[in-house]
């Protein structure tokens, strides 16, 4: 098998990933998307391993550690990111991106003024004191 086969389908794996992080606003589904990029990469370390290990005739087989390295780092990021995705719905009540961001940056009454949530959180501030 030729090495432009995987890399071509590699290529395509990571593209439509990196088309789900930019274009979806749901959290889970951005996670989904950051797992099919991990899996482009795999897919390409050990596309890379075979095809180099049989130019060289050499037994040690790195890009396959590698890609054992990232399933378990991949595993740990998605197990992490889930508990965040819930606990923030928990919290907001939704996993939409755009809606948690502009709430973070304070305009989640609709003005877009900073001033007024920087005098709300005042206010809030100086009830509980």
């Amino acid at each position: 098998m030729h090495l432009a086969y995987p890399a071509v389908l590699s290529a395509l794996l990571f593209c439509t990933g990196l088309y789900g992080v930019l274009a979806r606003r749901n959290a889970i589904l951005v996670l989904m998307s950051v797992e099919l990029m991990l899996n482009a990469v795999n897919l390409n370390l050990v596309a890379f391993d075979v095809w180099l290990s049989k130019a060289a005739r050499e037994t040690l087989h790195s890009g396959q550690a590698l890609t054992l390295f990232t399933i378990a780092i991949a595993a740990a990021e998605i197990g992490i990111g889930l508990a965040i995705v819930l606990a923030v719905h928990r919290n907001r009540g939704t996993s939409d991106i755009d809606r948690l961001r502009d709430a973070a940056e304070g305009r989640d009454d609709g003005t877009g003024s900073d001033a007024s949530a920087t005098a709300t959180a005042a206010e809030k501030a100086e009830a509980t004191a």
